[in-house]
């Protein structure tokens, strides 16, 4: 039997590259935006992956037949308007935010940040359907980036 030992309250997020990916922010720089936008406690998998990965999971799961930028997976059972700490896996589709960031003319890296941030977000409880959820949610994703010298995405230029 081992000692009982204090439980950590850092976010521990793993990062998995399941396809061929270039110019991808660096695994470390990845980790530092959902520990940001993780509560205490978290536990995340981002899964960086192509887009017959991501087309299969958004058809599983959302019943939409195309790739889309970015999945979030939670570990439990939903608790609308809880904001908690993050468990679950973020899969990322790198050919879809290739083409996303090209088109809005910005870096790469800082659209991974987004995503990334807004995924984790919804792990923790935030919801974008709604009026005052998606400003609390945007605002909440803002200033989470700016952290990382990242523009405001909602900002239009």
């Amino acid at each position: 039997m081992q000692p009982n030992r204090p439980r950590s309250s850092a976010a521990r997020v793993a990062v998995q590259i399941a396809c061929r990916a270039q110019g991808l922010p660096s695994a470390r720089r990845l980790q530092a935006l959902a520990r940001a936008a993780a509560a205490g406690g978290a536990q995340i998998t981002l899964r960086i992956v192509g887009a017959a990965e991501s087309r299969r999971l958004n058809s599983a799961f959302r019943g939409r037949e195309y790739a889309t930028n970015v999945l979030a997976f939670d570990y439990r059972a939903p608790a609308p308007g809880a904001r908690r700490a993050a468990q679950g896996d973020i899969v990322l589709c790198h050919p879809v935010l290739v083409r996303e960031a090209r088109a809005q003319r910005k870096p790469l890296a800082d659209h991974y940040a987004h995503v990334v941030v807004h995924g984790v977000l919804h792990l923790r409880g935030y919801d974008h359907a709604r009026g005052a959820g998606a400003l609390r949610m945007e605002r909440s994703e803002a200033r989470i980036l700016r952290r990382f010298g990242v523009a405001d995405p909602y900002l239009v230029t």
